[in-house]
């Protein structure tokens, strides 16, 4: 290892926890679960030392209503020194692990706990049990720095139709990539099974994951009382499942540090580079409602930036919360069909806690990489509605030049064309991408983006049952319907 500075940044120390209790209080809270995957982790690289010499804490906000969760794992695991990082919802998780791996490799710091965790399956026991699930109180601690998203992640014009949670949007981007693709209704949904099966089975293969049980591609693909269908073609096990009690910690060093305290060489793996956009638009806005010029340019640049080849890779985690996430990764990056796409089994079968799944993933990857030291892992990021996009490469080897990392923010802004987005807009217009969501079993409504002959775009709903039946039946992309008070016919 001469060959590895004193200031590269390393991963020595990783876990992942898990609890799945009946008895909410029996149940450990996000923040316990955080303090156990750092003291893990700690364990894992062979020195508590880790710990109390950890000079930034770096978590992401979840659903919880600690107001600096960085400063309470801080005081618990004694890092009396650490400042403290809090990203808000729509900041990238691999840009807080890129900003960790670059404050040490600038000798800003030495040793960085990157964490995050959720206990809502705790919540939703407790709330079946007409009880809350208890939280620290912690209220008007601000963290040491705070990241903000830049802009919004939706918009008006998109919010009118109906359109909350993320499902709805991400099946209205795919579509339009199935239509670009030329897959019929049923072929894309067949696709879409097939892969999610696929999933499961990696999940019921790791231990890590939240589900054990393999699920086959035909239960998947329907609607059944076991498996609503919530935005067509998506059903509930086409979903991030973030009702789950799940934390991932990274310990991260310099080589020197590692060194310092002894921690074991067959610990160590290396970030190889990583390439991130966090240029931000809304969905109906993008003209190629169906791609992302994020993940393109960013696969290319880490690809560049690490001379490595995704063709040569074993060992992919592609960010899975939706199937549109994944399939517009294997479309803009190249990757084979048949390619591994998933070492946890992805966020339906292995666990997705919101705002955290990119730890549990990495962690996971490293456990890999430390088992096969010859081989280079891929861990990939979705922020928002597949609005941010990152690429992080992973290795037990340390690459020439170490760590590295691109910023392709503007390249993506400047190949991203938008339209101009307006409400309520009257005639014809042609259908860009279009969903119908469901309220329990019965589909309630169907929403379009449509593209207007003036070249702007708008997002229009329908709840006439003829237009929800052929919306659910054959290809709707591509045809015209007429307009008028933000609803179409």
């Amino acid at each position: 290892m001469a060959d590895c500075p004193d200031n590269a940044p390393v991963l020595v120390g990783v876990a992942a926890v898990m609890q799945k209790l009946d008895d909410h209080r029996a149940a450990k809270e996000p923040i316990a679960l955080m303090e156990q995957a750092l003291r893990e982790a700690a364990a894992d690289a062979g020195s508590e030392e880790l710990l109390t010499r950890a000079e930034q804490v770096l978590v992401p906000a979840s659903l919880y209503g600690y107001s600096d969760p960085g400063r309470l794992l801080a005081t618990a695991v004694g890092a009396v020194n650490a400042q403290t990082l809090l990203a808000e919802l729509g900041v990238s998780q691999q840009h807080i692990i890129d900003i960790a791996c670059q404050r040490i490799r600038d000798g800003e710091i030495g040793v960085a706990l990157v964490v995050g965790g959720e206990a809502r399956y705790r919540g939703v026991v407790a709330s079946k049990a007409g009880e809350e699930a208890s939280l620290t109180a912690q209220v008007g601690v601000e963290p040491d720095v705070t990241l903000r998203p830049e802009a919004e992640l939706w918009s008006e014009v998109e919010s009118a139709t109906g359109l909350g949670m993320p499902v709805g949007y991400y099946a209205i981007m795919d579509s339009a990539l199935r239509h670009s693709q030329g897959l019929t209704v049923d072929e894309h949904r067949d696709q879409m099974a097939a892969m999610y099966a696929s999933l499961s089975e990696i999940a019921a293969a790791n231990e890590d994951a939240w589900s054990g049980e393999a699920v086959e591609a035909g239960f998947i693909r329907e609607h059944s009382a076991r498996n609503r269908m919530l935005a067509f073609p998506y059903t509930k096990l086409h979903n991030s499942q973030w009702n789950v009690d799940q934390a991932g910690a990274l310990i991260l060093c310099s080589a020197g540090v590692a060194r310092e305290l002894g921690v074991p060489r067959e610990k160590w793996v290396f970030p190889r580079a990583s390439a991130q956009s966090n240029f931000m638009s809304v969905v109906a806005s993008r003209k190629a409602l169906g791609g992302c010029a994020g993940f393109r340019l960013a696969g290319q640049a880490v690809q560049e930036l690490a001379g490595v080849s995704f063709s040569d890779l074993h060992l992919c985690e592609l960010y899975s919360c939706f199937p549109f996430a994944v399939r517009a990764q294997i479309e803009e990056m190249g990757i084979a069909g048949d390619a591994a796409i998933s070492v946890t089994g992805g966020m339906t079968f292995g666990g997705g806690p919101l705002n955290n799944f990119v730890f549990q993933a990495t962690v996971k990857m490293a456990q890999l990489l430390r088992e096969q030291p010859a081989e280079v892992g891929l861990v990939t990021t979705v922020s928002g509605m597949l609005t941010k996009q990152a690429c992080a490469l992973w290795s037990a080897q340390y690459g020439v030049g170490g760590w590295a990392l691109a910023d392709v923010t503007e390249a993506v802004r400047e190949a991203t064309e938008l339209c101009e987005l307006v409400a309520d807009a009257e005639g014809e217009g042609t259908v860009a991408g279009y969903t119908v969501l469901y309220q329990g079993d019965s589909p309630w409504r169907a929403i379009a983006v449509f593209d207007l002959p003036d070249g702007r775009r708008t997002a229009a709903y329908s709840e006439r049952s003829a237009v929800i039946e052929a919306m659910q039946g054959s290809e709707c992309c591509g045809k015209t319907y007429t307009l008028g008070a933000g609803q179409f016919w």
